[in-house]
């Protein structure tokens, strides 16, 4: 069993129809990376920081936990 935990920013941009979309999400290192990478992703609408954990092998993986969140974002994204 390989556990491992990723730590993910994924940006949000508010549409000119005020619809937020999903842009592309980043990979990085830790939670406060994931954190800080959030908050300068903000910018143009919102941004989520959060983290997956879970077993490679089977390709089990529990619930994203919200590390932190700005701006705007979806409702069900959190």
């Amino acid at each position: 069993m390989s556990t491992v935990t990723y730590y993910v920013a994924q940006p949000f941009e508010l549409t000119k129809g005020g619809h937020l979309v999903a842009g592309q999400p980043q990979q990085v290192q830790t939670a406060t990376a994931a954190i800080r990478r959030a908050e300068s992703l903000a910018g143009k609408g919102g941004a989520i920081a959060f983290s997956r954990t879970g077993d490679l092998s089977s390709g089990d993986f529990e619930d994203a936990v919200v590390l932190k969140q700005f701006g705007q974002v979806p409702d069900d994204v959190v």
